[in-house]
């Protein structure tokens, strides 16, 4: 069972109460790791404990234990953030994934082909994580890099990722996600959100347009392994002020799919 940002480690919210294998303590030093973001690298105790809901005397000693351990220093005292060492836990995974392994060179090349920012990114819980990324220029007001997350729904990637769900899990998912009106062409509705998930299924690309941030424009397709299932998703992402959205399909999109099949070699 998959821990959710909105799952709280504490009190009658746990959902693990009572699973004698589950380890707590553990849970809520990864939850306190989970709370440091590219917004809020900067946090206290205190707001660490209402972002995760653990109490402030669990969060003290899990900041201390991951102190000791060299993966967050405070300067200042009070306001901790993460040391580089927290990298060692990620590198495991992408170390040992042959997609974020060699993914890289082709994504530099179409980068270089398109003169645009390329990424691949697989779905973690209700989030996309980012594995592997080539940038032209930074067109976001953050910055993406691997290991970033954005919310599934509000991306290219993240809806192709999400249209290929069970409806089970697309259904659960769709319950608990909360639609944040990040710009005036965001989708705003669960209904206006599942149609556009069945069209991006029928067509095999999703394009966002300006939905999550204005002037930013991408376009997604899915990798497909050989038994037809989604491992990732693949995008480019583009100043809308240079690149129309006729411009992403008739041009791009050609060569994100050549890439994509590309790819899709890796998931044998």
């Amino acid at each position: 069972m998959a821990i959710h940002p909105q799952d709280r480690l504490s009190g009658d919210a746990d959902p693990f109460k009572g699973d004698p294998n589950f380890m707590a303590s553990l849970a809520r030093g990864l939850e306190v790791i989970q709370a440091f973001t590219p917004q809020r690298r900067l946090l206290s105790i205190s707001q660490i404990s209402q972002k995760t809901g653990i109490p402030r005397a669990a969060v003290r000693r899990c900041l201390y234990t991951l102190g000791k351990l060299g993966f967050v220093y405070a300067e200042d005292g009070k306001n901790y953030q993460l040391r580089p060492r927290i990298l060692s836990l990620g590198h495991a995974y992408l170390a040992s994934t042959p997609l974020a392994r060699a993914a890289q060179p082709v994504l530099k090349q179409l980068s270089e082909m398109l003169n645009e920012s390329c990424s691949i990114a697989t779905l973690d819980g209700d989030d996309i994580l980012y594995i592997a990324r080539a940038s032209s220029s930074r067109i976001m007001t953050i910055d993406l890099d691997i290991g970033s997350r954005l919310p599934a729904w509000s991306t290219s990637m993240g809806r192709v990722l999400l249209s290929y769900l069970p409806e089970e899990q697309l259904n659960a998912l769709l319950g608990r996600i909360t639609m944040i009106r990040y710009t005036p062409q965001t989708v705003d509705s669960v209904a206006k959100l599942r149609e556009e998930l069945k069209r991006v299924r029928q067509q095999g690309y999703a394009l966002n347009d300006q939905e999550l941030e204005m002037g930013l424009r991408s376009i997604a397709v899915p990798l497909m392994n050989p038994q037809g299932g989604v491992e990732a998703a693949l995008n480019v992402g583009v100043h809308a002020g240079q690149v129309s959205a006729e411009e992403l399909r008739t041009r791009v999109l050609p060569e994100l799919q050549n890439a994509a099949r590309e790819l899709a070699l890796l998931l044998d």
